[in-house]
C-alpha cells in the first residue's frame, strides 16, 4: 500500500517532501497535487514507473507526457523555444498551461510523442508541487491523474488511495482539488494553436 503523506498547501513540510523524493528516486510512483487537480508522475529516466503509469491510466503510444519543472530555467534545457514562444510562456507561468514543444536529446525518446517527437512542458502555480521539484532537483514526468472510464481529473486523495492505492509508492494529500485539467498549447510547429480548453484561461494566445 502507497505511503500517505499529509502536507500543508501554503507551508509544505520540508521533511515529509524530502521522504517523498527518496521514493521516487528508488523508481517509485507518485500522485501528488497541482493548480489543476492532481497528477501522477515518476522520475524522467526511470522506464519501469513509466510502464507502470501507462499501465494504470491505458495509455497509448501516443499520448503527451509532461515535464513538471520548477522554473523556466529548465524549458531550454529539455524543450527547443524560439523567443517568441518563451517570452508567451514566460508571461503565463506559472499556471494552468501544459505547452507542447519539440523536445531536445535531454528528454528520452520513449516520454516524447512517438509520432511529434514534442514533450508537455509546464511549471504548477502549487506551493507543494513547487516545493517537490525544488527538492528533487529534477523534473518529474507526469500526466493528470484521468483514471480510465472517467472523464476528469481525480480530486480527492482518500478516493485516489483506494482506488490504486496498491499500485503506487506515496500518495501527497493537498486538500480537495478542482477537476479541470490544464489548457494546452501547442507551440511545437512556431504556431500557436489551443488543443485542449482547461482552467487556463486561453486569451493570452488566441
Amino acid at each position: 500500500m502507497s505511503q500517505f503523506f499529509y502536507i500543508h498547501p501554503d507551508n509544505p513540510q520540508r521533511r515529509l517532501l524530502k521522504q517523498a523524493c527518496e521514493l521516487i528516486r528508488e523508481g517509485e510512483i507518485i500522485v501528488y497535487p497541482t493548480d489543476s487537480g492532481y497528477a501522477i508522475g515518476c522520475q524522467m529516466s526511470d522506464k519501469t514507473a513509466l510502464e507502470k503509469i501507462i499501465r494504470i491510466r491505458s495509455l497509448d503510444q501516443y499520448h503527451n507526457f509532461t515535464l513538471m519543472c520548477r522554473d523556466m530555467s529548465e524549458l531550454s534545457v529539455y524543450s527547443k523555444v524560439d523567443n517568441t514562444a518563451f517570452r508567451q510562456i514566460k508571461n503565463n507561468t506559472p499556471g494552468p498551461y501544459t505547452f507542447i514543444l519539440k523536445a531536445t536529446k535531454e528528454v528520452p525518446r520513449r516520454v516524447q510523442n512517438a509520432k511529434r517527437k514534442t514533450i508537455g512542458i509546464r511549471v504548477p502555480d502549487n506551493m507543494i508541487a513547487l516545493q517537490l521539484l525544488d527538492e528533487l532537483d529534477a523534473p518529474l514526468l507526469s500526466t493528470t491523474l484521468i483514471l480510465p472510464g472517467e472523464d476528469g481529473a481525480e480530486t480527492d486523495p482518500d478516493a485516489i488511495s483506494e482506488k490504486i492505492g496498491n499500485q503506487i509508492g506515496a500518495i501527497i494529500h493537498g486538500g480537495y482539488l478542482g477537476e479541470q485539467p490544464t489548457t494546452v498549447i501547442d507551440m511545437s510547429d512556431g504556431d500557436t494553436n489551443i488543443i485542449r480548453y482547461g482552467s487556463g484561461d486561453p486569451a493570452p494566445f488566441e
